[in-house]
């Protein structure tokens, strides 16, 4: 017996950036952390999601779940939602008192409110959204949905937009620190709305304007700390500097200096940073490299970037110093745990270093595109000693709590280990080629 074609449907739904981006990293991991500024259509994207998945199923009947915080919220967003979209599938069957879609190859597609979670109880799934997670009791994924997904090895995406640091943040630090340690499995994205740009920068204005500042960097910025008072460097203040750029005519007063975080090998990668005077170029990230390896890339930054100072960690750094300082480079080796020029203000070099770092993105520094790095600056805590000095939490506290190092923000913060000149005169830099700045550099 011939069995019949199958017959080709399209849903009324076209991907915009970034769902272009999400929706490849949904179908390609089993948990996914999704955080996103409001009116970014995540609630859209999600539907669809769960569409595509209950569709494509090849298995006997497959069950699906959206649950958000609320029956009611359900009924008056998603479900709507899941009407549109699923109008052109040929004999779907809609229950609008159980908010279920029978699907035509037998799937089912359940709209849930987390406020009656009991009635998950006993089933299986084979993918359930988790959506405004940050108003979800934990309990609702650890005793009911997750044995859900047992039998069917099924998928959960996570996702909402922050509400404080509570349990959507510590799920969005697992996220990051699994995905490091998984990256085949978990899956964690950020989408603030200066970044999307599915809100127009005029528009986002003027919502900043009438909205009080902590809530605009929660709902629009993505900032799980915008209500904490121990978090340094703001997402906000980082937005600002990602939005600002200089041309060179207004940088050649400037002196230039790398950054090298150099990592041998592990999770942590290797980052070479560039900057001239209040702007930051795009770093050079390197995963699993050598000593050799990276001092070679150094030296070629040197040679390109012509810099009048050179500033590496030499906790990991030592082989690099050594080998550029063989090949005739000047290179200043940063013990991140030394003394402070500024010992009266901060405990040791690191912390002075960010310090310095905050005062630069105060006065208009411009960082590059990109929020990993948004992400490094604005995750790391700070505090005072008894002799009211600044400290920061130790790279290891951070690792163990965010899942990562912050070595893009390290880096850039070596560039403000010491004080640095302008070279004097023209030509190319090399060996020995760097002036010598008002501190004697050893």
């Amino acid at each position: 017996m011939t069995r019949p074609a199958a017959r080709r449907v399209t849903i009324p739904y076209t991907p915009r950036y970034p769902q272009t981006e999400i929706h490849p990293m949904l179908e390609s991991h089993r948990f996914c952390v999704l955080v996103t500024h409001r009116q970014m259509g995540k609630t859209v994207c999600a539907i669809n999601h769960l569409l595509k998945s209950a569709l494509t199923n090849t298995r006997p009947a497959p069950r699906y779940f959206y649950i958000a915080p609320f029956l009611k919220q359900v009924k008056l967003i998603a479900w709507d939602y899941l009407k549109r979209y699923s109008a052109p599938l040929p004999e779907v069957k809609l229950q609008e008192s159980e908010l279920c879609a029978q699907l035509p190859n037998g799937a089912k597609i359940w709209l849930l409110g987390a406020d009656n979670p009991d009635a998950l109880r006993g089933t299986y799934a084979d993918g359930v959204v988790l959506d405004e997670y940050a108003q979800i009791k934990p309990d609702v994924f650890n005793e009911i949905v997750r044995p859900m997904l047992l039998s069917r090895q099924g998928w959960v995406l996570f996702t909402g937009t922050p509400k404080g640091q509570n349990s959507f943040f510590e799920l969005y630090n697992q996220a990051r620190k699994a995905a490091q340690t998984d990256p085949a499995r978990w899956w964690c994205g950020v989408f603030p709305a200066d970044e999307t740009g599915i809100i127009s920068p005029q528009e986002l204005a003027e919502i900043r304007r009438h909205t009080p500042e902590h809530l605009f960097r929660q709902e629009y910025l993505c900032d799980f700390t915008a209500d904490a008072e121990d978090v340094l460097i703001s997402v906000g203040l980082a937005a600002q500097a990602a939005a600002r750029s200089y041309a060179p005519a207004e940088l050649a007063y400037a002196p230039k200096i790398i950054g090298v975080d150099p990592a041998r090998f592990g999770s942590d990668r290797s980052v070479i940073f560039r900057r001239q005077g209040l702007q930051a170029f795009a770093p050079q990230v390197f995963c699993k490299t050598d000593n050799m390896t990276l001092a070679a890339r150094v030296a070629q930054e040197i040679k390109t970037f012509h810099p009048d100072g050179v500033f590496i960690d030499a906790g990991c750094g030592g082989g690099v110093i050594d080998r550029l300082r063989q090949l005739g480079f000047e290179v200043t080796e940063i013990n991140f745990g030394s003394a402070p020029l500024k010992a009266g203000q901060y405990a040791n070099k690191r912390a002075e270093m960010w310090g310095e770092m905050l005062q630069w993105l105060q006065a208009g520094g411009a960082l590059p595109a990109g929020g990993e790095l948004r992400a490094d600056l604005c995750g790391v805590r700070y505090d005072f000693d008894a002799a009211g000095r600044m400290k920061l939490e130790s790279k290891e506290q951070l690792k163990a709590r965010t899942g990562r190092s912050p070595d893009l923000a390290d880096a850039l913060a070596l560039t403000f280990a010491l004080p640095v000149q302008k070279r004097s005169g023209g030509g190319p830099a090399g060996p020995g080629r760097f002036a010598r700045t008002e501190y004697e550099v050893l």
